[in-house]
């Protein structure tokens, strides 16, 4: 399997010049981390490397696992160092680690292998000297990137945003810029982890793990993009040379989420919004709007795993534009209510809902259910007689088989949805909220 997370920038030459330092005079390895244990840099060996040492140098990034342990002691969280326990089953040694913090801002781990005679006073007050000069300047560092990275969330918020004068120059200036090109297809996907920022304790965490989650694919194959995050949400934009499939964006969100449960816990919930493939990049704003929509889908739809794409949702594209106070029972249609609410006409729910799918076909749903044509008929009378309704009139049929769609989508959202019924509904839908600032809207 392809590995989607990807090491953090380097540091720059002072940095890796202040970490060799301190490697010699400890005669241990050192490495310094991102938040998220990616290496930004490290020193060499000194005879302590350890299994999950040789991969990281290997592959530039560590893998799920020591990267979820190490995360899971609550490094990123910690005010004063302190030593992480050593794994066999990793092949992890005991590391000492100092968070790197600078006027409140998390900017990195720094690891010391910890094997062996323990630290002495002298080396910790090394380290700790170290620790500091390192802070200064990832955090000098940080401030020259952040302008680049406010610049780029303004833009793709004006980009994605209700303004069109504000649209129309942000696409001008994301094209003059070589920020983006104009086309051919564009594809706009948003993220949200709502509720995280509070269960990690840590304000930056979330932003963080989201760029890195979300930054392999702003530049791919066939896509080039740009990313924006605003505390526990991102937006990205995306311009593909060709159209992509359905299974490549699928792809990509989950392993976007995979990572995103790396670094934030298996318990994180992702919501992920595709909106639809538009064929310009001043169109990015609609495939934002079709993004929001999808993620609603996929916060109101169990069965989509917290994926949801537009191009899959079918009608409830429809429903979920509806606001919430109006997405409720009294929607689906009376005489439908009368046939699914009484919990005691399964059997004619069932038949309903297979003539429907096979648009009022006899043959064919007494073929899918396998009963007699006399048998289908029988409960056919059966359902007209509670309903009121002539299955016979088109019309009639458009008014229950989208009441039963709504009725699916209700029972799904309240995570009552029957197993019978999640293969009907495996397609998605949208939401219509305010609009506000397009990453710090909800999903």
């Amino acid at each position: 399997m392809k590995k989607w997370i990807q090491r953090a920038r380097p540091a720059g030459e002072a940095v890796q010049s202040l970490v060799d330092a301190l490697a010699e005079v400890l005669g241990r390895s050192v490495v310094l981390d991102d938040p998220l244990v990616r290496m930004i840099c490290t020193s060499r060996h000194f005879g302590d490397e350890d299994r999950v040492r040789v991969r990281t140098l290997l592959q530039g990034v560590a893998d799920d696992e020591p990267i979820r342990y190490v995360l899971s002691q609550g490094v990123a969280g910690w005010a004063r160092p302190g030593v992480i326990p050593g794994r066999d089953d990793l092949g992890l040694q005991p590391r000492y680690c100092v968070p790197i913090r600078e006027r409140g801002h998390m900017l990195g781990i720094l690891m010391v292998v910890a094997a062996g005679e323990p630290l002495t006073a002298a080396e910790i007050e090394a380290i700790d000297v170290t620790a500091g000069a390192v802070a200064a300047e990832l955090y000098e560092e940080q401030l020259a990137s952040n302008v680049e990275e406010e610049q780029v969330r303004r833009l793709v918020n004006q980009l994605v945003g209700t303004d069109s004068a504000q649209r129309c120059e942000a696409h001008r200036r994301l094209v003059d810029d070589d920020l983006l090109p104009t086309g051919p297809y564009v594809v706009v996907t948003s993220v949200a982890v709502p509720g995280q920022r509070e269960a990690s304790g840590t304000s930056g965490q979330v932003a963080v793990a989201l760029r890195a989650a979300l930054e392999p694919f702003r530049q791919t194959r066939a896509a080039r993009g740009l990313l924006a995050i605003e505390q526990e949400r991102a937006v990205l934009v995306q311009v593909f040379e060709r159209e992509p499939a359905e299974d490549e964006l699928d792809q990509q969100c989950r392993a976007a989420v995979r990572s995103l449960r790396t670094f934030l816990g298996r318990e994180a919930a992702t919501v992920v919004g595709v909106g639809g493939r538009q064929t310009a990049l001043s169109r990015a704003w609609t495939s934002y709007d079709q993004a929001r929509v999808a993620a609603r889908a996929a916060r109101r739809l169990p069965q989509l795993g917290g994926i949801g794409d537009w191009e899959r949702l079918g009608e409830y594209a429809v429903f979920l534009q509806l606001p919430e106070d109006v997405l409720n029972d009294s929607l689906v249609p009376q005489p439908l209510r009368r046939l699914l609410k009484g919990g005691g006409n399964a059997r004619l729910e069932e038949t309903l809902r297979c003539f429907l799918e096979n648009a009022g076909s006899v043959p064919r749903t007494a073929e899918v259910l396998e009963i007699h044509r006399t048998s289908l008929y029988y409960r056919l009378r059966q359902i007209q007689e509670i309903t009121g309704l002539d299955l016979d009139n088109g019309a009639n049929r458009l008014v229950l088989h989208m009441g039963v769609r709504l009725w699916d989508l209700l029972r799904a959202s309240r995570g009552a949805l029957p197993p019978t019924v999640r293969a009907v509904t495996e397609r998605p839908g949208r939401g219509a909220t305010e609009r506000g600032s397009p990453v710090a809207t909800e999903g």
